[in-house]
């Protein structure tokens, strides 16, 4: 009873402090911004309520949460009845056995990673001698591009060591094993700064090590860099500059993964490893000619990751091919318990699939909306039918079933939250770029939507994965254009379904590299990866690079 009774005098406490700064003629003007109206009875009637609302809330915001605390529920990608294989079968990688040295020291930059682990497996090069190379390149051209916050040289060169030493022993962990690579600087990793590449952040460090950098040390890979993200995962603008695009450095990387894609088409790395809320992978990969596959919602945990939006973030690899980010994916899929949303599904890629067996579709109604036909995009489809594929025309969904923005509700609710003390105690003020659309603003226009509108907006998202699924269920791939398909992107990372995004040829008023979009069924990377796969392999877009970095 004792313990009823502060309850109750602490809620009225704060219902005295609330009186003092809210008044009846409030909340008219409140329920405004809100769509609502309410008439004087119903104002007068719910007075009492608001005020104590409030000190509740004034309570609560006297103890923070940091940014890596979830919420008691979680979001999931899989809709009731679906079932999955639960299987994982061996993948057979094929590693080249007749891989030598290049008479050009350089032309390590562009060997994919089965060329390069070829070379460690069979003793050619030392994962040391690899790493120093690469470092080197990072040194070089980091700068230039503006894609590198911090080189983890002694971490690197102690992981490669120990490669080198258990490779010697007779230790091999498989093909990343002694391959350097590159984190987006939104993961942790003990005894490195962790910037988020914004401003306020730019000294942080965090005493954890990712899931991602933890599984990827486990396979035997060295961390040489952690690599710039747009300003709290937004765009390619951090807190040091503008992440540069190899192919023109005029343009932007995109983002916000904007250092890990703009690192790898430059050779800096073999590959990196970036996040996506909403175009974070897709977008600079596209950008800069990179392979990005963005996997299932859930499919890979983001423990020790920054939070932007629960129910969206997903981790993904950035590489120069399907074949390098099926390797990739292979060891950084999984969960390790503390991510409430993460969860454990096979991978069962087969590297010499036939697609032909496949059913693959293409987005009709987004083709039909290309005007220009010398867009590149056309040309793929002409490419998968030389490979004799037939391609059947789906209307994939769009603006007829998603008329209104879902993804603006539900990612400005949950970054708000993610960012609450950020907007609360003014280090807002500290960010470099404070435009109208820029996250300081955009987290305090967030503040205004409704809890009860963030619901309901998650309930239509439930309707539209219900309906995308109806679709996708019935192909293998479905082909979309990267460009211009905005609903698409929105869409697919709504209902968390995977996609690849690789070059396909140049723009010829910019010369930067052109993209395509595959997207696949839930937890069935391997199809659309075999799938990107096919295409480089008839095509070789995936190998041309950048001539500034050769």
């Amino acid at each position: 009873m004792r313990i009823l009774w502060i309850c109750f005098a602490l809620i009225v406490s704060a219902s005295v402090e609330a009186q003092d700064t809210l008044s009846k003629k409030d909340i008219p003007a409140a329920a405004r911004l809100f769509d609502l109206n309410f008439t004087q009875k119903e104002i007068d009637t719910m007075y009492a309520g608001v005020k104590e609302n409030i000190g509740v809330f004034q309570r609560m915001h006297q103890q923070s949460l940091n940014n890596s605390t979830q919420p008691a529920f979680a979001h999931s990608a899989i809709l009731p009845g679906m079932q999955f294989n639960t299987k994982q079968e061996k993948i057979d990688w094929g590693l080249p056995k007749n891989v030598a040295l290049p008479a050009n020291k350089n032309e390590l930059a562009w060997y994919s990673i089965p060329q390069l682990a070829s070379l460690i497996k069979n003793k050619k090069i030392s994962s040391t001698e690899l790493t120093k190379f690469f470092i080197e390149r990072i040194k070089k051209y980091g700068d230039s591009l503006q894609c590198v916050i911090s080189i983890t040289e002694s971490l690197a060169l102690e992981q490669a060591a120990n490669a080198d030493a258990e490779i010697a022993s007779g230790k091999y962990r498989g093909p990343l094993h002694g391959i350097p690579y590159g984190l987006k600087d939104l993961f942790a990793v003990k005894g490195t700064k962790t910037t988020w590449g914004a401003e306020p952040y730019k000294n942080q460090v965090i005493d954890e090590d990712a899931f991602v950098y933890t599984q990827l040390k486990e396979a035997g890979a060295v961390l040489v860099g952690k690599f710039t993200l747009g300003a709290l995962a937004m765009g390619d603008y951090w807190y040091g500059g503008r992440t540069k695009n190899p192919w023109n450095t005029r343009f932007g990387s995109s983002g916000s993964s904007a250092g890990s894609a703009s690192a790898t088409v430059a050779g800096l790395v073999p590959f990196a490893i970036g996040t996506e809320t909403w175009g974070s992978i897709i977008s600079p990969s596209s950008t800069c000619g990179a392979t990005g596959l963005r996997p299932t919602f859930g499919a890979i945990s983001r423990s020790g990751a920054m939070t932007l939006s629960w129910s969206l973030d997903k981790v993904g690899p950035i590489c120069r091919s399907a074949e390098d980010a099926a390797i990739v994916y292979y060891y950084i899929k999984g969960t390790d318990g503390k991510d409430k949303s993460a969860v454990n599904m096979p991978f069962n890629y087969k590297p010499n699939t036939d697609i032909k067996k496949m059913r693959i579709g293409y987005a009709k109604n987004y083709f039909d909306r290309i005007t220009d036909t010398s867009r590149t995009e056309l040309k793929v489809l002409e490419a998968y039918r030389n490979m004799g594929i037939e391609l059947i025309p789906v209307d994939f969904p769009d603006s007829a079933v998603y008329p209104f923005n879902i993804m603006d509700v539900v990612i400005s609710a949950e970054c708000a939250a993610a960012f609450d003390d950020f907007t609360r105690k003014d280090i807002d003020d500290l960010m470099t770029r404070q435009f109208s659309f820029d996250w300081p603003n955009t987290f305090r226009v967030s503040r205004l939507i409704p809890a009860v509108e963030y619901i309901n907006a998650n309930r239509h998202r439930l309707l539209l994965m219900q309906k995308v699924n109806e679709v996708i269920s019935q192909f293998d791939v479905i082909i979309c254009p990267t460009r211009g398909s905005g609903n698409q992107s929105a869409i697919t990372n709504l209902t968390g379904h995977p996609v690849i995004c690789f070059p396909t040829g140049f723009d010829r008023r910019s010369n930067t590299p052109t993209s395509i979009t595959l997207i696949g069924k839930l937890f069935d990377e391997a199809s659309i990866l075999a799938a990107a796969k096919a295409y480089q392999q008839v095509t070789g877009w995936d190998e041309m690079h950048p001539p500034a970095y050769q």
